[in-house]
């Protein structure tokens, strides 16, 4: 067919030509509306996992029948303003408001019980009688007076009012409630089929808003999901005037099995109650109020409340006097005595002669002693010391010191039996049975633990240098009489020592001993400097400037590596300026130890961190084994799983994020991205540490150069589950741009798993006062109804109860297998170089943490005032510039620094 055929053949051919352009007009190109790229969502599961010796254990979960499914959960939005029309703004106030409306107004609400936030949504089974309705609502006194007693004399409580200066006339509030939403309950059901929507979400929010209620109404502090109620069998004294306060998780979740509520034991800090000197004398650790820092004293009970004898009302704390309370003068209106224009008689008096003398108040220790103020700035109301105690149940929200973490953690713990225990006498008390709208939705909570199938996996064969294979037992082995696989040489190498009782020169030998024993030479030192004693009144960074200035004089040689004996176990004030001088600014591996004590254990552990800092390998999976080693023995090892990572070109990646302690809002979040190296090893591992603002758990910094083609494995740590679509379609696609950079035509497989250990779900061994083995696995049941998830408790729990490892799979672009891919993580969890445990996370993630922990002593956030979050608040992203790190030198960059 030639062309004026092709023209003229159908109808497009007969076509005139496009006019002419005007003149001075410019063709506009056509632009084809992109593709609209599609979104990620977590995978679903494709199977159970199979192999393992099958076990029956117990969780927390307690089995929940819902009556009703037909029905709606109707969503009203809830408006209170003042009488004036200003919005109410202070916490706990819309409680009672609410509760005196439901009492007040029952019959207007058509009898309805509702649960109530605590801020703007209320929630009702059915509607109201209107979908937009304004009650008045009057309150009594708007002051807590739960600690009165309920015989407390009404008189003596209006008299105290007008004594303080504190008079409280009933206060109108105004209260709109429009509908917002209807929630069918259907949406549950269909959660537990999979079948999740916003709905189903939004239908789970309200049973734990319900739960949130029924807690309020029992006097609880409320944090999120965990309740606290005052009882001091629930305290335990962590130090300063802090106390460590147990409670319990109570919510619901969409399981396997149907739905089921999760409780589980949780711990909060709150302030000592009590007398508010003692208080300050423990806060402070003084044994005389003479001595006491009265400017810090304000500014740790500003905002705290008080109750106030004889009264028992109580009044929250605006600042203390300015003189003591002997001296502090009020204007004080004597009824008794009349001025010429028949109106009471003001008087200068002190704070002390009033309560003395006109109370009749006798006061022991206030004289000398500021007042708390708990009246307004322009108008102060000053009440003597010791009539102040301070309320239970407030919450500490500063940041806790080592010391008082490390208390905490020991004191919280609890074995598996008592546990059971504990959590079987809150399910008991809280009396779910009785919330009248969990009755009205005809919920029904069992009282059993949820019996659920575990299997626990084999532990992966273990390899050593001298060519044996063993396995570990109960997820623990040791190097007695072995050697490190691949053991490097320790050489141009010196000792500073930052604490003079170190018998350094026994050190010395022991390491040389021991190295040896386990194939590492260790050549002699080439130095050994100890602090001297004027240094050691300089700050941090000046001490360690002035060590390795003294090592410049004394020595020519350039250390490739430096074992620091510091003072100080947990909390030395040298770590951080140590690690970046050596890290940061000279390029040295070092090592730091704070011994009591040289053992061959001790020293073997240390050994096991340098030896990896410094390029060698301690032990490897002997399924990963090399052909030509040579292998005394055998064990049994996990199937297929490492090969196939072995066989293929594949790079893990490993990342967590770092924040601040709990009050200190204004830290910046440390990230951190670790990715093996030399494939087909698994055990080697460089890391990648950023700054990014506070509290911010997305890693925004994802979009850097990737060595190697490789396929890609990516295990996150710590997201939470409504944000695996984030790390689906924003994380993991920087990493996706970042190959892209390296080969447009490149397209790595991935794989992407999330570890979480921030949940509530345990296990227990039935009859048995031990935890589950290490290796079991649950991916039934309790784990999520679509969703590919599984828990394992990968280590043997020696303290307490031990806290499984909640892994989602949220793409697997390769097809594992259930039991490939947790056979893989399982075998993972064995391969941290620095330990001769199974760990309870993957090697990768502790590596991330262990690297974004370590640079984050890098900067000295340690010195932020104490005042700085008050109140525990989180600062929005973005809000303070973020300092950033310094780089790590060239020479150890590319090595295990962090291990």
């Amino acid at each position: 067919m030639d062309s004026s055929e092709k023209e003229g053949s159908g109808a497009t051919g007969s076509l005139p030509p496009p006019p002419p352009l005007p003149p001075n007009v410019a063709p506009i190109k056509a632009e084809c509306e992109p593709a609209k790229k599609v979104l990620r969502v977590p995978m679903a599961r494709k199977g159970l996992g199979s192999k393992g010796q099958k076990i029956s254990i117990l969780t927390n979960h307690f089995k929940v029948n819902v009556g009703t499914v037909d029905g709606h959960f109707f969503h009203y939005s809830v408006s209170l303003s003042y009488e004036d029309g200003r919005p109410v703004v202070g916490k706990g106030v819309g409680r009672k408001v609410m509760d005196k409306l439901h009492e007040t107004y029952s019959s207007e609400l058509a009898g309805k019980d509702f649960a109530y936030d605590g801020e703007k949504s209320l929630f009702t089974v059915g509607p109201l009688p209107s979908t937009k309705l304004e009650f008045p609502v009057v309150l009594e006194d708007v002051t807590s007076d739960r600690s009165a007693s309920p015989d407390g004399n009404e008189s003596q409580k209006e008299r105290e009012r007008k004594i303080l200066g504190r008079m409280h006339p009933p206060k109108t509030f105004n209260v709109e409630i429009s509908f917002a939403a209807k929630i069918p309950m259907q949406a549950i059901q269909n959660a537990l089929r999979g079948q999740e929507s916003g709905n189903s979400q939004e239908a789970l929010r309200v049973l734990d808003i319900i739960l949130r209620q029924h807690a309020a109404k029992r006097g609880c502090l409320l944090v999120r999901q965990s309740f606290f109620q005052d009882d001091e069998n629930n305290y335990t004294n962590i130090g300063r005037g802090v106390l460590g306060c147990r409670g319990f998780h109570s919510s619901f979740r969409a399981t396997q099995g149907g739905l089921s509520l999760n409780i589980d034991v949780s711990t909060t800090v709150i302030f000592q109650p009590g007398p508010v000197l003692d208080f300050l004398l423990e806060n402070q650790n003084m044994r005389d109020p003479q001595y006491l820092d009265w400017s810090k004293a304000k500014r740790v009970l500003k905002n705290l409340r008080v109750e106030v004898r004889p009264s028992n009302l109580e009044y929250k704390i605006t600042g203390l006097s300015d003189l003591c309370c002997k001296d502090q003068m009020f204007s004080w209106k004597q009824k008794s005595t009349k001025n010429e224009n028949g109106e009471a008689e003001t008087v200068e008096i002190t704070v002390y002669e009033y309560f003395v003398t006109h109370r009749k108040i006798q006061l022991a220790y206030s004289a000398d002693l500021p007042c708390i103020n708990v009246g307004k700035p322009k108008r102060p109301t000053y009440i003597p010391l010791e009539l102040c105690t301070l309320v239970s149940l407030q919450r500490y929200t500063k940041a806790l010191s080592t010391f008082q973490r490390a208390s905490l953690v020991e004191k919280s713990r609890q074995k598996p039996q008592e546990r059971m225990r504990l959590l079987s006498i809150a399910l008991h008390n809280s009396n779910y049975g009785a919330e009248p709208v969990l009755r009205s939705c005809g919920v029904s909570i069992s009282s059993n633990f949820t019996r659920v199938e575990g299997r626990i996996l084999p532990p992966p064969g273990i390899i050593t240098g001298d060519g044996k294979a063993f396995a570990p037992k109960n997820g623990r082995w040791n190097f007695n009489n072995k050697r490190f696989v691949e053991p490097t040489r320790i050489e141009s190498w010196g000792v500073v020592n930052f604490w003079p009782r170190c018998d350094v020169s026994r050190l010395v030998l022991d390491l040389m001993r021991c190295g040896e024993m386990k194939g590492m030479h260790v050549d002699r030192p080439f130095g050994v400097y100890t602090e001297k004693n004027e240094n050691g009144r300089l700050s941090p960074v000046g001490r360690v400037d002035k060590m390795f200035d003294e090592m410049k004089s004394e020595s020519n040689v350039s250390p490739r590596f430096l074992l620091c004996v510091l003072p100080n176990r947990k909390n030395s004030d040298l770590y951080g300026p140590w690690k970046r001088k050596n890290l940061a600014d000279s390029g040295i591996v070092t090592q730091c130890m704070a011994p009591t004590k040289f053992t061959d254990q001790y020293l073997t552990n240390l050994l096991l961190k340098i030896n990896a800092k410094l390029g060698g390998l301690n032990s490897m999976l002997t399924i990963q084994q090399p052909r030509p080693f040579p292998v005394v023995s055998r064990v049994p090892t996990p199937s297929s799983m490492i090969p196939v990572v072995s066989r293929v070109p594949t790079m893990i990646l490993g990342m967590d994020v770092s924040h601040g302690s709990p009050g200190q809002s204004d830290v910046p979040s440390i990230a951190a991205v670790v990715n093996s190296r030399q494939w087909p090893s698994i055990y080697r591992y460089r890391a990648s540490v950023r700054t990014q603002s506070p509290r911010v758990e997305m890693i925004d910094s994802l979009f850097k150069r990737v060595s190697d083609r490789v396929d890609g494995g990516v295990m996150r740590d710590g997201v939470s589950e409504s944000q695996f679509n984030q790390v689906l379609n924003i994380e993991l696609e920087q990493i996706v741009e970042a190959c892209k950079i390296l080969d447009e035509n490149w397209n790595p497989r991935f794989v992407v798993i999330v570890a979480q250990k921030n949940h509530r779900t345990r296990f227990f061994q039935q009859g048995s006062p031990d935890n589950v083995l290490p290796g079991t696995v649950i991916d039934n049941t309790v784990c999520h109804p679509q969703n590919n998830d599984f828990y394992l408790c990968a280590h043997a729990g020696m303290i307490g109860t031990t806290r499984p490892t909640h892994y989602h799979v949220l793409l697997d672009e390769i097809g594992f297998s259930a039991d490939e891919l947790q056979e893989l993580v399982h075998s993972l969890s064995y391969t941290n170089q620095r330990s001769t445990t199974a760990i309870s996370v993957v090697a990768p993630i502790w590596y991330a943490h262990l690297a974004a922990s370590q640079l984050g002593t890098f900067l000295k956030f340690d010195e932020a005032p104490e005042t700085s979050s008050s109140h525990g608040g989180v600062t929005a992203p973005g809000a303070i510039p973020v300092p950033q790190l310094p780089w790590l030198n060239k020479n150890v960059s590319d090595s295990m620094f962090f291990c």
